[in-house]
């Protein structure tokens, strides 16, 4: 469970002004903003407070009423931003989850997320006293609060009666029961229309039916109410290094179409693009980032099997995930501002396109991003390792490209069946793919007149003992294309030669008559790994006209028949 610590910070420009050395240490002081009908309040500092004063006040009629001189100076929302992400960064040596307001706080502060890292200060009683005490020193006046959620140590932090609150896990609901409506961050219309129907405080709304709130004042209301009590989950969203690659764009009208928010991507991926050409670099991971009117953001991540700097590649992305969503989506009011950020790069190269034709990729590189975009989840392949057991010679990875390996690329534009199954390795030679069923039984032949001299560590193919007046078709594979986690058991093996292939066997309840069987394949453990039993394989065809690929498991003694195993079945 999240244990997050809120420090409301109270009139923020203010406080860096004096701070900066911008403005004395005495006196009441004022930041003013332009607003309807001119230059209104926009903080104060406790002595403009005492004064009577207000945010929000026409600053024309405050001079005019009050008797003192009022220092006054313009706001500066960038540098108060500055200021405070340098705060937030400072705070990360209590917790590394420090996370700044955003909107709909409607105020200055930042919010910790400690749990797990309260020990390190001796519990979070002694946490939040140094928290408090730093900041007293550097007189920076801020209110502390510590909860379950986000919502209910802005609450508490922002409404409570003291200005360090500590409340126990899960005890939260009740605090918040009688703080006023104003603490659930609504926005002044929900509060305004709250309050005229008498609902002053938390408790009071809580206690009303869920239906006919919905319906007066909409879902927000039900979300940051839950939000508060827990009921929800809120994630915070921790400040992070500054993206290289991003960019960013704000609608006073806000946005909520499909169509509007892929027309947005491709703009915003066409203002990315020219900074990674310079660099030579392309977009491997894209997140796009959804700013709701009422602070609730929507972050879709985005991966790419390739480096990619195309726009109207990554605006057909973006279509397909947000056509997966759907409804899912929830553009409530509409997105005001919609950022796009490429979190991961790659190395990529000029290519040499048709002229006046748009930049076509990789098509299983498309198709594979594409898929992954409309099923939600990442696409997996089959990568080999360094393994002659068949069973251990592949495994699944990410669907990616590693733009460094040329290796890589090379396999990708001539794929190998048997290579993607069964990584063989010749001695002292790199990996390579298997002989076609043509070629295999070119090398069978002279093994035929020599007899079977199976070689340690390595992979050898055999005359077959059983020979049938048809051979192994040649539009088969050497190797089968469903190979089963582990080999299945062959009972009631009945062989005419001992270090043949069956000529008859029970394999799931049935019995199984060879007409036709080619080897021994001869496959023994890595000499790396602890040494075992080699494996004779076989490609047999049934009477049934069913195709397998079965081994026996170490070389046949008297008086100890040799175990057999099917390991994979032949289209």
């Amino acid at each position: 469970m999240p244990r997050i610590v809120c420090v409301c910070l109270s009139h923020w420009p203010v406080t860096r002004l004096r701070r900066a050395g911008l403005a004395p240490d005495r006196g009441p002081l004022a930041v003013a903003a332009e607003g309807p009908g001119g230059l209104r309040l926009l903080a104060l500092d406790p002595e403009a407070r005492a004064l009577g004063l207000r945010p929000g006040e026409p600053l024309g009629r405050v001079r005019a009423r009050i008797g003192v001189p009022l220092q006054v100076h313009p706001a500066d929302p960038e540098s108060d931003r500055a200021a405070l992400l340098r705060l937030c960064r400072w705070a990360e040596g209590y917790a590394p989850g420090v996370a700044p307001f955003g909107p709909a706080e409607a105020a200055d502060g930042f919010y910790i997320d400690v749990a797990g890292a309260s020990h390190l200060r001796g519990g979070e009683g002694p946490l939040v006293d140094d928290l408090a005490g730093r900041l007293a020193r550097s007189k920076i006046p801020a209110r502390i609060a510590l909860a379950d959620t986000p919502g209910g140590a802005f609450a508490l932090a922002g409404y409570g009666t003291s200005d360090r609150v500590i409340v126990p896990p899960g005890g939260a609901a009740e605090p918040l029961r009688a703080l006023p409506v104003e603490a659930l961050r609504l926005d002044p219309g929900t509060v305004s229309g709250l309050r005229r129907l008498g609902l002053r405080r938390v408790g009071e709304v809580d206690a009303l039916a869920r239906g006919p709130l919905a319906r007066r004042f909409g879902e927000a209301l039900l979300l940051r109410l839950d939000q508060a009590m827990g009921r929800r989950p809120e994630p915070l969203a921790p400040l992070t290094e500054e993206a290289a690659y991003r960019a960013a764009r704000g609608f006073l009208d806000p946005i909520g179409r499909q169509s509007d928010i892929v027309v947005t991507a491709r703009l915003l991926m066409a203002e990315i693009a020219p900074r990674l050409e310079r660099e030579g670099l392309g977009a491997c991971a894209l997140r796009l980032v959804l700013h709701r009117v009422d602070g609730v953001m929507r972050v879709l991540d985005l991966g790419l099997s390739r480096p990619e700097r195309c726009p109207e590649r990554v605006a057909a992305l973006v279509s397909l995930r947000l056509d997966r969503l759907g409804a899912g989506l929830d553009a409530g009011f509409g997105f005001e501002t919609v950022a796009l950020t490429v979190t991961v790069t790659g190395a990529l190269s000029a290519r040499q396109t048709e002229l006046g034709a748009a930049p076509q990729g990789d098509g299983i590189d498309a198709l594979a991003d594409a898929l992954a975009q409309r099923l939600g989840r990442p696409l997996l392949r089959l990568g080999a390792r360094a393994s002659h057991i068949p069973e251990r010679a592949d495994h699944t990875l990410p669907w990616t490209l590693q733009c460094s390996d040329s290796a890589s690329r090379k396999s990708r534009r001539a794929p190998s069946p048997v290579r993607e199954r069964v990584g063989v390795r010749d001695q002292g030679s790199p990996e390579r793919s298997h002989p076609s069923p043509g070629s295999l039984r070119e090398q069978i032949s002279p093994a035929r007149e020599r007899g079977p001299e199976p070689q340690p560590d390595s992979c050898e193919s055999h005359s077959p003992l059983t020979r049938a007046p048809t051979s192994w078709p040649d539009h088969l594979p050497p190797r089968p294309l469903v190979l089963f986690p582990r080999g299945e058991a062959a009972l009631d093996v009945l062989s005419t030669v001992p270090e043949g292939p069956p000529r008859r066997f029970r394999w799931r309840a049935r019995i199984h008559a060879i007409v036709h069987a080619e080897g021994p394949e001869r496959i023994a453990a890595e000499w790396w790994h602890a040494p075992g039993a080699a494996r004779d394989y076989y490609r047999v065809e049934c009477a049934a006209g069913r195709r397998l690929w079965l081994y026996r498991d170490g070389p046949h003694a008297p008086g100890r028949p040799a175990a057999w195993f099917v390991h994979g079945v032949f289209a």
